[in-house]
């Protein structure tokens, strides 16, 4: 007996305690929901009863699937509700999130990142809130905020898949060349950021680019927009004779010195600069003569050569002060174009991957130049020699896997067939002697030399062609010293050159798209710096061994071929280049016509 009013006591007991639980744990809930509502910003209001409204994908696919702007979206939208289940994204307990009414905002402002606001303006929220306002019962309120909801997101994920992917997407333009890896932006993660419903390393939540480079070429649009609403620059006229050179006099100057000195760092006018001197006011007759105005001078000084000097490094030219047609020719580059150009390679920085690995390797072809990055630092940068305009060297990224010591030159059959058929023909064993060359059969170690007169050189096809022709390792060979091999269907990579005297030029378009770098055993160094027995010594010892050998490396490293025409260095400076390959005029054709 005792025992049975003991099991029962402590079964009561038991149950008062999860009572207890229970009521704590809802009110702990009811804590927490207040909190994160306060946390969201939820705008206070009047009570409303009842649950709110669900939205399944059935619903999303319809109301985007009506508006044309909407479509390209409809694979964000369901994602965004069916991983929230149908809850509503832009409302706590009946009430607008103040979200809303930021990102309308943002849309206000598109204009400023290139973009056009009226394409995201697609919905009129107004009438849509004052009825949300008067709604007279819960079914009428209840219809509109899964309306106004929906409307919201897909807002967003039209501007955002612009604003963080881009208006235009490369690979599927035929004449943009771009086969750089993409970004991988999940836009309604991105949107759940915004919302406050999750955490993100990226700055959605304040609507901001993913870049710095992206945030610099937008000042530097806002601060070209300016020169543009102040009159923009002036043509400079053209030079008689040989050219402008320090120290000397010209009737240009005044109008050089208003191109360049004309505006202030944010694009406002410098009215030092842009007023002229007043002219002397007409003396009437008996009237002394008044002081005449000091003439504008003509003198090529000092402070004005500083400028051209600063102006030519920031356009990719030799920066000696002197104005040639060329300097000239890009001090009269239209504004509007310089507007367009800025605009261009800001949405190329959409394209990029939202962010780049810790290290890579980065050529800029427009700009001639590599770019090594390590842990997120820029340790080593050269010039570059890139393709011809008719061998252009295409824009992609992959990863480097070997470096090629004492290379051999396989010739591609392009070069046979064009350059060297006539002397194979003609006298196959005494052109392969003078090139230093040989036709094998196989590759690598199991490579066997062919007769070269064995071979129908006048009537070989691509087809025909089952040999390899190639230059042996030495100082004379087309690879020079060192390759470095990152696999691709291009066909394309980096690699020395025995023509240095090319570095020297302002502009290096000569090869047949591979990448020619200036400091090939320096990279190679560094890149086998942690490859054990690869020290400086050991490479430059089988290098003169004249024996090819590939060496793998540590670990892949990320290389990324770009083209960007526009970008601010870190002192704000903005530079040009000019678009080599046309990319950019390709680029212009699609971005402002849509």
């Amino acid at each position: 007996m005792k025992s049975s009013v003991q099991s029962v006591f402590l079964s009561s007991l038991l149950w008062l305690v999860c009572c207890l639980l229970l009521v704590t744990s809802a009110c702990s809930q009811e804590q927490q929901d207040k909190v994160q509502n306060a946390a969201a910003g939820i705008l206070p209001g009047k009570k409303l009863g009842g649950a709110q409204p669900l939205i399944d994908t059935v619903y999303v696919q319809k109301y985007m699937a009506a508006n044309p702007a909407f479509k390209d979206e409809i694979d964000w939208g369901k994602k965004f509700y069916k991983e929230r289940e149908g809850r509503l994204g832009w409302f706590r307990n009946h009430e607008l999130l103040p979200h809303a009414e930021r990102m309308l905002g943002v849309i206000n402002q598109a204009g400023k990142e290139g973009l056009d606001p009226k394409d995201y303006k697609v919905i009129d929220f107004g009438p849509l809130l004052a009825k949300l306002k008067d709604a007279a019962d819960t079914t009428q309120r209840n219809a509109l905020e899964k309306e106004i909801d929906v409307a919201l997101s897909a807002t967003y994920f039209n501007w955002a898949d612009d604003f963080y992917r881009g208006t235009v997407n490369p690979r599927e333009v035929k004449n943009i060349d771009w086969n750089v890896k993409r970004n991988k932006i999940k836009l309604h993660k991105a949107l759940m950021t915004i919302l406050q419903e999750r955490e993100s390393t990226y700055p959605y939540y304040e609507f901001e680019p993913l870049h710095p480079e992206y945030d610099h070429l937008r000042d530097a649009l806002a601060r070209f927009r300016s020169m543009q609403r102040n009159g923009g620059w002036v043509q400079v006229p053209a030079i008689k004779g040989k050219g402008l050179r320090p120290g000397d006099s010209s009737v240009i100057v005044p109008a050089l010195r208003r191109r360049l000195l004309g505006f202030n760092a944010d694009g406002t006018p410098n009215s030092a600069v842009l007023t002229a001197p007043a002219a002397p006011a007409p003396t009437k007759p008996g009237q002394p003569a008044t002081a005449a105005a000091p003439r504008e001078s003509h003198k090529y000084d000092a402070d004005l050569v500083a400028a051209v000097k600063a102006f030519q490094e920031q356009n990719g030219l030799k920066a000696d002060g002197s104005i040639g047609p060329e300097t000239l020719r890009l001090l009269n580059v239209p504004l509007q174009q310089r507007i367009d150009q800025l605009i261009l390679n800001m949405e190329r920085w959409r394209w990029i991957p939202k962010k780049f690995e810790p290290s890579y390797l980065l050529v800029n072809i427009p700009d001639y130049k590599l770019h090594v990055v390590e842990n997120n630092r820029e340790v080593m940068t050269m010039r570059v020699i890139v393709g011809k305009t008719l061998n252009a060297t295409p824009v992609f990224s992959d990863r480097m896997e070997y470096v090629v010591l004492a290379p051999y030159w396989n010739v591609p059959f392009s070069i046979i067939d064009k350059e060297m058929r006539p002397g194979l023909t003609r006298d196959p064993v005494g052109t392969l002697d003078r090139l230093d060359m040989e036709v094998v059969k196989g590759s690598g170690a199991k490579a066997t030399p062919v007769d070269p007169t064995s071979i129908d050189w006048a009537n070989l096809t691509d087809k025909t062609w089952k040999y390899t022709l190639r230059r042996r390792p030495g100082p004379e060979n087309d690879l020079g010293n060192v390759k470095f091999i990152f696999p691709n269907s291009n066909d394309v990579y980096l690699h020395d050159t025995p023509h240095h005297e090319l570095f020297s030029q302002a502009k290096r378009g000569f090869s047949h798209g591979c990448v020619r770098v200036e400091k090939p055993m320096e990279l190679a160094e560094y890149l086998l710096r942690n490859k054990p027995g690869w020290d400086a010594t050991k490479i430059q010892e089988t290098v003169a061994g004249r024996q090819e050998q590939y060496v793998s490396l540590p670990e892949k490293l990320p290389v990324y071929l770009v083209y960007f025409t526009a970008w601010v260095d870190d002192a704000g400076n903005v530079h040009f280049r000019d678009d080599i390959y046309g990319h950019d005029k390709a680029l212009a054709k699609e971005y402002f016509s849509t």
